[in-house]
């Protein structure tokens, strides 16, 4: 019998099954392969008989370093149409077929694939790909919707080019991008089986905005959406529907997210009223604008002799996050925000939180070295009700994980 499966900080790798369906996208598996094998997990590829018309069995082989298992009837002294799934820490599926997502929904197991999908104990994450008409039809939405309600993660394909000429929803997330979401839910061990967020819309914001002088000047912030960009990449890796709005990044597009760029805070409130619409959670990282300039130049700002520039006027911006606090877009909608402070943080963020009348807001300490631009963050999370959650010093996905902790308990009680 097993030992209990250990959260992703206690092994020193997992053992992860590759399913690879029939689709153009195959080839970009390969990569993903690529990045387990070379964090040190022990990956076992499984490709479909049609995946092998796009990629042979001898790449999937020398990519994982074991040979790759293709049929239910090799090797079958070690029974591998169950055992591959039953050994297995996690199973992903990329690219998932629209047939694969169909198979899975409605239990078929014809091949070695589908039979370790129904044998797997462990989180699974199907990674779509399939031109944009697939994707959108009513038996695939209903074959995605179950397999999220089962507890699959099911993640949202890019938007690009897809095969031939045509352009749209179904290209399969870059290979980095679907990777980063598998770590997050390797991290999460055991619980990673529940998606605790599945069937929820959930929006962040993320990075800073930038409000122009002229078409050289703005006026912006040093925030470089990394802590947004978690907690969209967490969320999706806990099953939700996410929508980010990025406010002036230069990060790749996260796995399996909506994707909204904006620039400045009057953008940005417009993309969050649209997007708030019909979330259950909508929580806001980036750095907004409190001022804007009030007169823009329409070409660029120039020195005139040794006279000293004209001072900028400046006027408010809207209040996003006192705003959609205020008026919720839904019943029991939950909205959380961010505090960034250099001092008295604590005292500064609970006055905050009675202003802006958000159910959480996170406050950490900022400066020239602290929080933008790192890869850690150390903050306290401050609660409506009056709790506070301190999270120690350590990756912004940390962070993510604990917040969305937070709100999804709330919202289970809600």
């Amino acid at each position: 019998m097993r030992g209990e499966r250990q959260p992703m900080a206690e092994r020193s790798g997992a053992r992860v099954v590759l399913g690879v369906g029939g689709g153009i996208a195959a080839y970009k598996a390969c990569e993903l392969l690529r990045r387990f094998a070379e964090s040190g997990h022990e990956v076992r590829a499984v490709p479909t008989a049609s995946a092998l018309h796009f990629v042979g069995e001898a790449t999937w082989s020398a990519l994982s370093g074991r040979p790759a298992a293709t049929e239910v009837w090799e090797h079958v002294e070690d029974v591998p149409h169950v055992r591959i799934g039953q050994t297995a820490d996690l199973v992903v599926v990329a690219p998932a077929t629209a047939d694969l997502l169909a198979k899975a929904a409605h239990g078929l197991a014809d091949d070695l694939l589908t039979n370790t999908l129904l044998t797997a104990r462990c989180p699974v994450v199907f990674a779509p790909a399939m031109h944009t008409e697939m994707w959108e039809h009513p038996a695939t939405r209903e074959n995605v919707a179950t397999l999220r309600r089962r507890g699959a993660v099911v993640v949202e394909p890019a938007v690009g080019r897809l095969t031939g000429v045509d352009t749209g929803k179904g290209r399969l997330p870059d290979p980095s991008e679907i990777y980063e979401l598998c770590r997050r839910v390797l991290a999460r061990g055991p619980a990673a089986t529940v998606s605790d967020l599945a069937g929820r819309h959930v929006v962040v914001s993320a990075g800073g905005t930038r409000e122009p002088l002229d078409p050289v000047r703005f006026l912006g912030n040093r925030s470089s959406g990394k802590q947004g960009y978690a907690l969209a990449r967490t969320a999706a890796a806990r099953g939700a529907r996410v929508t980010l709005l990025a406010a002036n990044t230069d990060l790749p597009d996260p796995a399996g997210v909506d994707l909204v760029r904006v620039g400045t805070a009057v953008q940005l409130r417009e993309a969050v009223l649209k997007a708030a619409a019909d979330a259950d959670a909508v929580v806001m990282a980036a750095a907004v604008a409190d001022f804007r300039p009030v007169d823009y130049a329409t070409g660029k700002i120039k020195k005139q002799g040794d006279r000293e520039p004209d001072p900028v006027r400046l006027t408010r911006n809207p209040d996003i996050l006192a705003e959609i606090s205020a008026t919720r877009a839904r019943p029991g909608q939950l909205v959380a925000g961010f505090a960034a402070e250099t001092d008295d943080v604590l005292a500064n963020g609970r006055a905050k939180l009675a202003r802006k009348g958000c159910d959480l807001l996170v406050v950490n300490e900022v400066g020239e070295r602290k929080t933008f631009g790192s890869a850690e963050n150390e903050a306290v999370v401050l609660a409506a009700d009056g709790t506070e959650t301190p999270v120690p010093y350590g990756p912004k996905e940390a962070l993510a994980d604990t917040l969305w902790d937070l709100v999804a308990r709330r919202l289970d009680a809600g």
